[in-house]
């Protein structure tokens, strides 16, 4: 994404979330996310292994870190998923582990996905119904009687329409989800999320593969989330969206968190540079074209920027 696809106004950061040094594993003053020895191996590789990390309530976090670092596979654990080797979560105070994902959801915490998995067969609209919980049509013998549900439907129509105004995609409210672009997917997937009324937001690369006709939009509800009172935990390897939107930032390398802290001292990190750079020290980064390649000149920059 380039900087000019950044927002020009300076979203207005969360500070003061963390107790003490600002370092893997540090207190946060409000957790609504707290994980403990959670560890995730496949075959001889330990792909997450978490000791302990706090996610703060309120605020924009980002989960940053080379292809590899073991960010979607935490994401996948934390949502019901997959199953950890080892290890513990409490979301808001209640325990996770081994909860399946669609309970994961009822209790508040959504996740999108990198790859969308909006219904292509479906319309937009029924995809957002599908998003509503707690509906009495579900069961199989309330659905035979409609003066059940036809109310609850009806309202549930009602904020569907309201979410999908909000993204711009009520005019497509009739088509099927197998129409849209990559990016129109990428915003049915947050609005749906949206019809739960969750307490945390968990995006996986919001920004992948979206054109950049769409990235101010859907840089603008990220921040909407925040400002509607949600928790949000996003992945992304744009580096300079994660320094204007994030108000904190937490790096993963080889499984482990290797930093926490501000997006602007974190790129100053020798542990990140470390993490980025540790295998271009001896080529020119200039002739490396590749994605990785990309991000880690993407923190030159920031670094740049900084000095």
């Amino acid at each position: 994404m380039s900087s000019s696809s950044v927002p020009n106004a300076k979203p207005v950061k969360t500070t003061d979330l963390h107790i003490g040094a600002a370092e893997p594993g540090c207190k946060k003053r409000d957790p609504i996310l707290v994980i403990d020895n959670v560890s995730r191996s496949f075959g001889g590789l330990k792909a997450v292994d978490v000791e302990h990390l706090e996610i703060p309530r309120g605020a924009i976090t980002a989960l940053i870190g080379p292809n590899g670092a073991g960010k979607t596979t935490l994401f996948n654990l934390l949502t019901g998923f997959d199953k950890p080797n080892t290890g513990a979560w409490m979301f808001d105070g209640k325990p996770l582990a081994g909860v399946p994902a669609f309970k994961v959801a009822r209790m508040g915490q959504i996740r999108t996905f990198q790859l969308t998995k909006a219904l292509a067969l479906l319309t937009v609209m029924d995809n957002m119904r599908l998003g509503a919980k707690g509906q009495t049509g579900e069961n199989l013998f309330r659905a035979l009687i409609p003066s059940l549900w036809r109310k609850q439907e009806t309202a549930n129509e009602a904020k569907a329409l309201d979410l999908l105004a909000r993204f711009k995609l009520d005019t497509k409210k009739d088509d099927y989800a197998a129409s849209l672009s990559g990016g129109q997917r990428k915003l049915l997937e947050m609005a749906r999320a949206l019809m739960s009324d969750p307490t945390l937001v968990m995006l996986d690369e919001p920004m992948a593969g979206v054109n950049p006709a769409l990235t101010q939009s859907l840089l603008e509800h990220v921040l909407n989330l925040k400002s509607e009172g949600m928790t949000v935990l996003f992945v992304e390897h744009d580096m300079q969206m994660v320094r204007h939107i994030a108000d904190w930032v937490v790096v993963m390398a080889e499984g482990r968190v290797v930093a926490e802290g501000d997006p602007h001292e974190v790129m100053r990190n020798p542990a990140v540079i470390d993490a980025y750079l540790g295998q271009h020290h001896d080529e020119d980064i200039g002739e490396d074209s590749d994605e990785q390649t990309k991000h880690v000149q993407d923190i030159k920059e920031l670094l740049d920027d900084e000095r």
